[in-house]
């Protein structure tokens, strides 16, 4: 793609439409988009646009995970299996990540604000909807619906509070994006529980209505106004190829965990196809001048090792998420309240290293921070290699605090480094791109260490079938069995880790210092740096 092709591509809102009114000048000027790098500090004008964009966020990412502790009364009420309630959250996750990647188009096209109006009101009307289901078959069309609105929600906040923030305050606002990600594996279960047990599995949808509504009226209010369109065409295919690869390929893995094998044709098939897909999609971006995904943001230092990190991290752990509330429910016979209780410390290890990450990243780079945070999450996992059936509840805490605060000194710097020292023009697909990146990470995590953890308590347990209730059946009756149960997690826990161990490699990567702030007088240059 040409220096001009990816003018053409840009959003209107990088050229400063997000910059204060009070700024004193006209949307679009070399000096208001020079001006709004240079400032030191959050403003209102970048605080009343997060809290917004945080608003909206919160529910479409809480939504993948307080699902979760609903599926065994989704099962009961609805009258189906446990292997067709999985698709409850595997078809939310499928049209999310499909979605996604027609985010820098759409917001391009029709303004970001619209579009993420547009966005959230598709989601609210799929959460209503899917707490009035009748039925099992019903649920899952209207998760779809869901996934497809949820889908776009936090890659526009990401670059709305991009665009406002510029390089200089990156790290901080990143923080305050990241904050819904980190904290939803937490507070997900915590509040699911509590609403199926103090109302139904129907309030975990009909929750969400209200809350998008507030948002809406706080959007309206608070988010700049779209400016100048851009008038790029939509890459048909590439959507297709891209979107349909990311699908078949999430819909395998889905199919790998329930099958508990990678080789089972229901998950070999759809993987294989998917990887073909995006195989296709790779060739074919290399050939168009306006692909889906510009690929060479990858050529860009920061983007490739940014974007690594939060996929090789968020590989490891988004699957010790999926691990740890199977370990206290079937081992430790907890509720899934009782559960989310126990998961606090992650989000208090998140929630005190996050902020104070955002501001080193600012000062210092990412490259001094994020190795840190690395490490720390590296000591927390390791504790978990030698978990047992009766591991010391404070050791457990104490493990995950650290694995909250490795979370939080690193996908959120590391998101920050990718965005810093690209031009203005590629923001929209930098956003893209690294919530792809994101989506399937954690997709991947999770289908990987499932299957793990199945065939290691397979091998274990001689005519263990692979349920989960037979599982907390066994080791509530049997020590033995208990132990045995107990391996098969460490051992799970230990791919984590190894997992996790390769982050240090694009960790040290990042770049040295923060971005300097771009110049007005830089953005031809700026717009050639894509190519290298």
């Amino acid at each position: 793609m040409s220096a001009a092709n990816t003018q053409s591509a840009q959003l209107p809102e990088a050229q400063g439409g997000w910059e204060a009114p009070a700024a004193g000048h006209a949307p679009g000027t070399a000096t208001t988009a020079s001006a709004v790098p240079t400032a030191s500090v959050l403003t209102r004008e970048i605080l009343a646009p997060a809290v917004v964009v945080v608003l909206g966020a919160i529910m479409t990412i809480l939504d993948a995970t307080i699902v979760n502790v609903a599926l065994p009364t989704l099962g009961r009420d609805l009258h189906t299996s446990i292997s067709a309630i999985q698709w409850v959250p595997t078809v939310y996750l499928l049209a999310f990540a499909c979605v996604i990647p027609l985010t820098g188009w759409t917001a391009g096209r029709f303004g970001a604000k619209p579009v993420w109006l547009a966005s959230l009101g598709v989601f609210m009307a799929g959460s209503l909807l899917a707490g009035l289901s009748p039925s099992i078959g019903v649920l899952i069309g209207f998760r779809a619906v869901q996934g497809l609105g949820g889908g776009m929600i936090m890659p526009l906040g990401q670059l709305i509070l991009a665009e406002a923030a510029g390089p200089k305050r990156m790290g901080r606002v990143m923080s305050i994006v990241g904050v819904p990600m980190l904290l939803a594996p937490i507070f997900g279960p915590l509040i699911g529980g509590s609403l199926i047990d103090a109302a139904s599995w129907r309030w975990i949808f009909f929750v969400n209505p209200p809350v998008g509504l507030l948002a809406i009226a706080l959007a309206a209010r608070l988010l700049p106004a779209a400016g100048t369109r851009s008038a790029r065409r939509l890459d048909v295919p590439g959507a297709v190829l891209l979107s349909g690869g990311l699908a078949l390929f999430l819909y395998g893995l889905a199919e790998s965990g329930q099958h508990a094998q990678w080789t089972a044709p229901a998950a070999l098939g759809p993987m294989t196809a998917g990887a073909v897909l995006v195989a296709l999609f790779v060739r074919h971006a290399g050939r168009v001048p306006d692909s889906l995904i510009d690929l060479r943001l990858f050529r860009h230092r920061g983007f490739a090792t940014g974007a690594a990190v939060n996929f090789v991290l968020g590989t490891a752990l988004f699957g010790v998420a999926l691990l740890l509330p199977l370990y206290f429910q079937i081992l430790r016979g907890r509720s899934p309240l009782e559960t989310g209780l126990l998961l606090a410390p992650q989000g208090l290890g998140a929630a005190i290293s996050i902020s104070l990450a955002g501001y080193l990243t600012d000062k210092a780079g990412a490259r001094r921070v994020v190795p840190a945070g690395v490490l720390l999450a590296l000591a927390g996992t390791s504790w978990y290699t030698q978990i047992g059936a009766h591991t010391p509840y404070w050791a457990l805490l104490a493990a995950l605090f650290l694995v909250g605060a490795g979370l939080g000194a690193t996908i959120t710097p590391a998101m920050a480094a990718a965005y810093q020292g690209l031009p203005p023009t590629a923001m929209g697909q930098a956003t893209s791109a690294i919530s792809v990146v994101q989506r399937v990470a954690g997709a991947l995590g999770s289908a990987l260490l499932a299957v793990v953890l199945q065939q290691a308590m397979t091998a274990r347990l001689p005519g263990f079938h692979g349920g989960i209730g037979q599982a907390g059946a066994l080791a509530a009756v049997s020590p033995r069995a208990a132990g045995l149960l107990a391996q098969a997690f460490a051992v799970s826990f230990a791919v984590a880790l190894a997992i996790s161990v390769l982050a240090l490699v694009p960790s040290v990567l990042l770049p040295r210092r923060p971005a300097d702030p771009p110049r007005a007088t830089r953005g031809t240059h700026e717009k050639g740096q894509l190519h290298g």
